[in-house]
């Protein structure tokens, strides 16, 4: 129990620090109506002051009138609207010794002044306060049993001394009134306005005539009698009106307009002036009904994919209506609010324990630490606490001037709660209550679809994550980026992948996709055609043979989705692609001069549509410098442009950029990405190699002498590539058994391929079979066969098996020097 105490004084102790940073901020920026409204408010807030007003000298300086109040009505405390100089009222003596008064109870009740009042014991307080006009005075009254304390006291005299009151008299002759301002002469109605107020009515200074009339008849018959009321003020009492009213418009809905300003007594007392400013209240005040707006936030939460979405729609459908200073949104997790959106995003803007909680992002509170707020999440009902309640501190500086908090049922378990704040002293009208109990149980069903969806798109996303390549292969004279963007709009993950498969005798097939569709199914598919197509490809049949197998493939799997797929297979030592596209974009190539083209081939259909579906080749070009870019359509098409247009900017963007840099030509053609579809992108950049390896071929016939042919060949070639009597051994020792085996164990056509570079000899012996030659693990002294193999192990650096269309290569790499 002493340490809520302790906690409570310490908090009290901080109340006057607090006003003095608030008045601070009041003092700049805003007009002088404005800022002495908000500066008297401040005595609410953080002095618990049930009202406060602040008198002025009149203009014949024989009262001080009440200028601007706020609170509850002074009625109640039996304040007039002005008391003579020279009496003995408690405002008077002040105003003439410039000496604080503090009354009590007793000494209220003992003033002429206060007692026929209809409220039961209160304090009050009359401070000398600073004006434009001559000086004047603070009064504040309390109705808590202690009254005001020093550290309050010490607030309401930072707030006297920030008092400054706009003089009362009419410009100057020949000088022109503010823009927003006016002054009104109630009992002749001529009224003098600033520009500003003829330009928010549509009238010129030419067309405007002087009369209120005038202005009058520009208003909406039904606002015309709370005008009327202002105009024929002389027998309203003197002090602050407020009120918001509508003008007609040339075109269009009329417009809001607020009125704000006090009635200036003249020497008898009577009021002769109404001086105050007119604002645009459009962006306060809307046509749209709070039913309108309870329609239009589910809509928004009715399309609103993951929680940060949610978040959003209900921050834009209830910040501007009820002109809050602050909304968060969390979840409930556990024992804590984990925050997904706050409004205003800034640390500073947020309470202490709320920044001692920001961990990353968006801060998580613990729920322990405000039981005003468990309380209300344990009842389930929306909580409003005014301006003056005593709060936690993490809750109390989320709403200074008034806290709502709405708990988020969703079904039956509390999904999080929205905290909405006002700085302010605000009063909540029944129609504003309505629209937070609305919106609260929208927002709470809402947070739970979308926590659910989150959690699947996590769960899809990691699935595509672990599907696609973590990085792409070192390739002999060329270099290779991709990137995979996914939607930032739609409820589910796509299809997009990219792959880079490094093939035998230095070929590289370069492959992009997309499935059908965003789901789970989608992303299974595409780790599904990935992995088939490079399963084809390695086999060794060309492009055209590896896009049928799949598309025959992707048909047999009975789904009901299809793929498009683009397949190039390209020749590192010659420059020479091949390209396959099914119902896939085309390649686009920048060329080393810098310009770009799209390639003009036929392609065939999307995989899956058709069983036997043909898929023609088509043949490219690369010169070194050259760049293959391959994309998917959610890079070049979106609804303010077609495809055609998405490639021919596409290739417009790549002739713009360096080819120097893959990664950062990348980045520059996602730069402008809608992200309304997944994106995948491959770039690769040809560079040549720079040195070519020496190749020859040789067919082995089935004759009695083919063994020996294959090694006249094997002799011929190595003789003319210039290798020692040594290496030319080992060669014709490895060729003759790798031979020999593929004769002896298979059947059909055999061929030998010997490539030569950087000191490096290959010996390739391909056949129709598709078993792999095992090494046997123990030879007996009588054992005819198995010794072929462990001399070709014995005799080479690494060998091993291949699968190729139709069969299987066997390989053995040996190390050979010069001649």
């Amino acid at each position: 129990m002493t340490n809520v105490v302790s906690e409570g004084a310490a908090e009290r102790r901080t109340g006057s620090l607090r006003a003095e940073g608030a008045l601070k901020v009041l003092m700049t920026g805003r007009d002088a109506p404005e800022r002495v409204r908000r500066v008297l408010e401040q005595a609410l807030v953080f002095a618990g002051a049930a009202f406060a007003a602040v008198y002025a000298p009149s203009e014949d300086g024989d009262l001080l009138c009440l200028a601007e109040s706020v609170g509850v009505p002074r009625t109640l405390f039996g304040l007039r609207d002005g008391y003579p100089r020279s009496g003995r009222s408690p405002v008077a003596d002040v105003h003439r010794t410039g000496r604080p008064v503090f009354l009590g109870p007793e000494q209220v009740a003992e003033c002429a002044d206060f007692r026929r009042t209809p409220s039961p014991e209160f304090h009050v307080a009359v401070l000398p306060a600073r004006a434009d006009d001559g000086g004047g005075c603070l009064v504040a009254v309390s109705v808590r049993p202690g009254g005001f304390g020093a550290e309050d006291r010490r607030t309401l005299e930072l707030v006297a001394e920030a008092v400054a009151l706009p003089a009362p008299e009419q410009a100057a002759e020949g000088e022109a009134l503010p823009p927003g301002s006016f002054v009104l002469a109630t009992d002749t109605g001529r009224i003098e306005v600033g520009d500003g107020i003829l330009e928010l009515v549509g009238l010129t200074r030419e067309e405007f005539d002087g009369k209120a009339e005038t202005l009058l008849g520009l208003t909406v018959p039904e606002d015309l009698p709370a005008l009327m009321s202002v105009v024929e003020a002389d027998h309203m009492p003197a002090g602050e009106r407020e009120l918001e009213f509508r003008v007609l418009q040339p075109e269009g809905p009329p417009k809001w307009l607020r009125l704000r300003g006090r009635l200036l007594p003249g020497g008898d007392g009577r009021p002769v002036r109404f001086v105050g400013t007119v604002v645009d209240a459009s962006t306060l005040r809307s046509d749209v009904t709070d039913v309108a707006r309870v329609q239009r936030l589910a809509a928004a939460l009715a399309t609103a994919g993951t929680v940060r979405d949610v978040g959003q729609a209900v921050v834009a459908a209830l910040r501007k209506p009820l002109r809050a200073d602050r909304i968060a949104l969390a979840e409930l997790e556990g024992d804590r609010l984990v925050v997904t959106v706050l409004d205003p995003p800034e640390p500073e803007s947020w309470p202490e324990l709320w920044r001692q909680e920001w961990r990353s992002e968006w801060p998580d509170a613990p729920v322990r630490a405000m039981p005003t707020l468990a309380a209300a999440l344990r009842e389930g009902r929306t909580q409003i606490w005014p301006a003056g309640t005593a709060l936690e501190a993490a809750l109390a500086g989320i709403g200074p001037g008034g806290l709502a908090v709405l708990p988020l049922p969703a079904g039956n378990r509390m999904a999080g709660a929205c905290l909405i704040g006002w700085d302010a002293p605000h009063d909540f009208t029944a129609d504003e209550r309505a629209l937070l109990t609305a919106s609260a149980g929208l927002a709470g069903q809402a947070l739970m679809r979308a926590h659910a969806f989150d959690a699947e798109h996590e769960l899809v996303g990691m699935l595509q994550r672990q599907l696609l390549p973590r990085r792409l292969p070192p390739l002999p004279g060329a270099v290779a980026v991709a990137r995979y963007l996914p939607a930032t709009a739609g409820l589910e993950v796509g299809g997009d992948w990219y792959d880079v498969i490094p093939l035998p005798d230095n070929h590289v097939a370069l492959v992009i996709g997309d499935v059908q569709g965003h789901s789970t199914a989608a992303a299974t598919l595409m780790g599904q055609m990935r992995t088939a197509l490079r399963a084809y490809a390695v086999e060794g049949h060309p492009p055209d043979v590896v896009v049928s197998h799949a598309n025959r493939l992707l048909a047999d799997l009975e789904t009901d989705l299809f793929a498009t797929c683009a397949y190039v297979d390209i020749d590192m030592e010659e420059g020479a692609a091949w390209y396959v596209r099914a119902g896939h974009l085309p390649p686009v190539l920048r060329h080393p001069d810098g310009h770009a083209e799209v390639p003009d081939a036929e392609g065939g259909p999307p995989l899956g549509v058709l069983t036997q579906a043909r898929f023609p080749m088509s043949p490219l070009r690369l010169q070194p410098g050259t760049v293959i870019a391959l994309t998917t359509d959610g890079l070049v098409e979106s609804a303010d442009s077609d495809i055609d247009e998405g490639l021919a900017r596409l290739a417009r963007e790549l002739a713009a950029c360096g080819p120097d840099d893959l990664g950062a030509v990348a980045d520059t053609l996602l730069g402008g990405a809608h992200r309304a579809d997944d994106i995948a992108l491959l770039l690769l950049r040809y560079d040549g190699m720079a040195l070519r390896p020496l190749r020859e071929t040789w067919t082995v016939w089935r004759v009695p002498e083919a063994a020996g042919h294959a090694r006249r060949f094997t002799r011929r070639t190595l003789r003319v590539w210039g290798l020692s009597r040594d290496d030319l051994d080992t060669a014709l020792l490895v060729v003759s058994e790798l031979v020999t085996n593929a004769l002896v164990h298979t059947d059909g056509r055999v061929r030998l391929d010997l490539t030569l570079l950087s000191g490096r000899l290959r010996v390739s012996v391909a056949d129709s079979s598709p078993r792999t030659p095992v090494k046997p693990t123990s030879i007996g002294w009588e054992a005819t066969g198995g010794r072929g193999i462990l001399l070709v192990e014995a005799m080479s650096l690494s060998w091993g098996t291949v699968p190729v269309s139709g069969g299987k290569q066997v390989w053995a790499e040996l190390a050979v020097g010069g001649p």
